[in-house]
Order: structure tokens, then sequence, then C-alpha cells
């Protein structure tokens, strides 16, 4: 039995998410399976280091899988010949039994990308938001800071039947305004993310670089433990997976 962990990355416009679901095949998980049980002619089950919701696209989503073959070295040039073009297998390589991609993560990089022009760049629209308000940055960046750190983040996250802890930790945030494409890129690096959680901090950073809240109001949106403090959730096409951490 061999064992294997691949990088993969995705444009998630068309799929119904990361993760296989019963009553459709259009989703990553269950494209990559399929070309790979084909291909090695045995079921294969792949494990991701995490879900990635409808919509959101991937430069470094990781999973892992065994099998009984013994990969050619065209192993790469034969799966992307048969995968979607908006599938591709960047690395694969052979690992421990043990490895698991989710429970070994030690933590992950997300990208948000906002398109800041006023109608909206149509070559971006599916990997960006279109926030065509001037935002204050600022501000933005002084709300996010308060955002750093170790907190229960439970305001932040939109499974109300959530059991598990909602403690995480948010190493860094920070921001890159291209000027030239009038794109906003705000990284996050943290020990693991909840259910919709980066994408509710960005509805959040966004309302304070419109106006709506002040950087100030996020202590009390943390403390208060109540989705309905924080801000709206930003739509999904404007997130990437850059990175899992080991």
């Amino acid at each position: 039995m061999y064992s294997y962990k691949c990088i993969t990355a995705y444009n998630g416009t068309r799929y119904n998410g990361w993760q296989k679901q019963g009553n459709t095949a259009n989703t990553i998980q269950a494209r990559i399976e399929d070309t790979l049980s084909r291909m090695l002619n045995e079921n294969i089950e792949i494990t991701g280091s995490g879900r990635t919701d409808a919509g959101v696209h991937a430069l470094g989503q990781v999973f892992h899988f065994h099998c009984n073959s013994n990969m050619a070295d065209s192993f790469l040039d034969d799966i992307n010949g048969y995968l979607p073009k908006d599938i591709r297998i960047l690395s694969c390589e052979e690992c421990s039994p043990r490895f698991h991609a989710r429970l070994n993560a030690t933590g992950k990089v997300y990208q948000y990308r906002i398109d800041l022009s006023a109608y909206g760049n149509p070559f971006l629209r599916d990997t960006s938001h279109n926030v065509p308000g001037k935002l204050n940055i600022e501000a933005m960046k002084k709300g996010a800071s308060y955002m750093t750190g170790t907190h229960d983040f439970k305001s932040f996250c939109s499974n109300k039947r959530m059991k598990k802890s909602t403690i995480r930790t948010i190493y860094d945030i920070s921001f890159d305004l291209n000027t030239n494409d009038e794109l906003l890129l705000i990284t996050f690096y943290g020990n693991g993310f909840l259910y919709n959680m980066i994408r509710i901090l960005v509805g959040t950073l966004i309302e304070i670089g419109l106006g709506i809240h002040t950087p100030d109001d996020v202590p009390a949106m943390i403390n208060g433990l109540d989705r309905g403090l924080a801000g709206h959730t930003a739509p999904a096409k404007g997130l990437f997976l850059m990175k899992v951490l080991y």
C-alpha cells in the first residue's frame, strides 16, 4: 500500500464546493476521486485539509490518499490531462502512511480579493468581490488589528449549532493594494478557521471601510459572542485557500 500527498489548485466557480455529496458529482473531491479511480483502476478516496464552500477557489489545497499503485513519473501529466481544466494537481509525493491532510495541519493561509473598480472588472468577476465605494483601508487595518490574536470567534461563525470550541488564533492579517488593477488583497494567516469565518471577517472589514462600523466596534463584536453583531458574509467568489502549513 502506498500513500501520497498532493497539492491542488482549482477555480471553484462552477462547483458545489470541495466535499463530495450524495446528491451531486459536481464537487472538487468527487472529480478528483473519479479521475484517480479510473486511472489507477481501483477505488480511491481522498482526504482534504478542509472544506471550501461552493464558489471558493484554491491555489494550495492539500489532500492525501492511499492506493496499491506505485505512481509513474508521468502521473502529473496523465492526471492533469484527464481532469477538467479548472482543476490542476500541482504536485504529488509519497508520504508517511500516518500523514493526514486535515489532522496534521498546523495553520492555513487564505486570501480575499476585493475589486475596487467603479463598475467591476469583467476579468475578475468570478475571482473577486466588487465593492465600488471608496474604502477607508486604514480604518480596515485598525479593525483587523483587533481580530488578530487568540479569541472566541463565535460572532464570526455561520454555524449556529457549533458544538466544538470556537476559539481560534489569527497570527496575521495583511493588506496589499494594487492601485493599477484597483485590487485589494486581504491575507489571513491562522491556526484554523470556522465555517464562513473569513468571509464574515471580510464583510465586517468592508463595513468598517464604508463607515457603517468603526474599528473600535470590533472588540464588542468579538466579546458579544453573537453572530448578529458582526458584519455581513462576503461572497464566496473572492476567497482563495492559498496554503496549508504542516
